[in-house]
């Protein structure tokens, strides 16, 4: 045998304390990060659900006074209100009816 080797049934030496805690701390650190990227994954899926929220239900057409544009739709609980150039319309969602119209100055 050359000399340098140590011979095939030797029991291999035991680290020292200090690498033993070193790699228990390096084992611990993985585990927590894999915990958390888990954790983070779980979260944006509880808080970001696939299928998303249904669009709500607005009327087939709406009868807007002549001359005007919609600009923008929004929708509350009972009505829905189109914003045109110069005023804000906002219409009764059951009858389709014009409840109020809010003038926009524009300055």
């Amino acid at each position: 045998m050359e000399s340098g080797q140590a011979p095939a049934d030797a029991a291999p030496a035991a680290l020292p304390l200090s690498v033993r805690l070193l790699q228990w701390l390096v084992i611990g650190l993985t585990a927590s990060l894999i915990l958390g990227v888990i954790a983070v994954v779980v979260v944006i899926v509880i808080r970001f659900p696939m299928g998303g929220a249904p669009a709500p239900l607005l009327p087939d057409t709406i009868t807007l006074p002549a001359g005007t544009t919609a600009q923008a739709v929004t929708v509350g609980p009972d009505w829905y209100a189109v914003v045109t150039g110069d005023a804000i319309l906002i219409y009764d969602r059951d009858t389709g009816a014009l409840r109020q119209r809010v003038e926009i100055a524009v300055e």
